[in-house]
């Protein structure tokens, strides 16, 4: 028999996909999957919808924190708190329909404090 895996959410024509920018958002993901597991769910739902929408707990980052470059190409980069009152962050941009996380903390990051 083959190994068991997990079944991906599907996602519809007008939502975004998400994917892993680094492999620090994906040890971060991870880790918040097993403390915040129904927040990250959540997020998971924001980011899939509605992810440059700006609200108390999405927005895009300010200063020299605000833009990210990926293949050349300038970005601007979100943070996404999955908790109102939590110190995880969510770094993402986006481009085109893809969600990209570039780095995922389960503690407020020191670049931000």
């Amino acid at each position: 028999m083959a190994k068991e895996r997990a079944v991906e959410r599907p996602t519809k024509k007008s939502e975004f996909e998400i994917r892993f920018a680094s492999a620090q958002a994906q040890r971060g993901w991870s880790d918040l999957r097993a403390t915040i597991r129904g927040p990250l769910a959540d997020a998971w739902d924001f980011l899939t919808r509605t992810p440059l929408a700006t609200t108390p707990t999405n927005y895009p980052l300010r200063g020299a924190l605000g833009t990210v470059t990926r293949s050349g190409e300038s970005h601007h980069r979100w943070q996404h708190k999955p908790t109102a009152q939590g110190d995880a962050r969510i770094w993402f941009f986006v481009e085109g329909q893809v969600v990209f996380l570039e780095q995922v903390h389960t503690h407020h990051p020191n670049a931000t404090k």
